[in-house]
């Protein structure tokens, strides 16, 4: 079987990065399939980082983006997007994850 598990990011637990290590070399092996092989790559995601205001704004001017089309992509609202860059609001819980997805694979990924 040829292998179709991908390399991951390090994570911060050298835990999960040994229980993933395992679980890749099994799925090598045909001893677990695809869907438990991404059960441990979900369960193995590096943490995401926080999203500042300046790397907020420094994300969306390096994609040549506006407020309005960040938060269409994002499926918020402007004013969120302008609350985030002001400082007056944190992206949190799947803001955070699109942000880190956008910011780690553009603006293609997301469309």
């Amino acid at each position: 079987m040829k292998s179709t598990a991908k390399p991951r990011p390090r994570t911060r637990s050298p835990i999960l990065e040994a229980v993933h290590e395992g679980a890749t070399g099994l799925y090598e092996l045909g001893f677990i399939d695809k869907r438990r092989m991404a059960e441990f790559d979900a369960m193995c995601l590096p943490p995401i980082r926080n999203y500042s205001r300046t790397r907020i704004v420094a994300l969306r001017r390096r994609l040549q983006i506006s407020q309005s089309v960040m938060a269409s992509v994002m499926n918020t609202s402007v004013s969120t997007v302008r609350k985030w860059e002001q400082g007056d609001k944190q992206p949190s819980g799947p803001s955070l994850k699109l942000l880190d997805l956008l910011d780690r694979k553009g603006l293609e990924a997301m469309l």
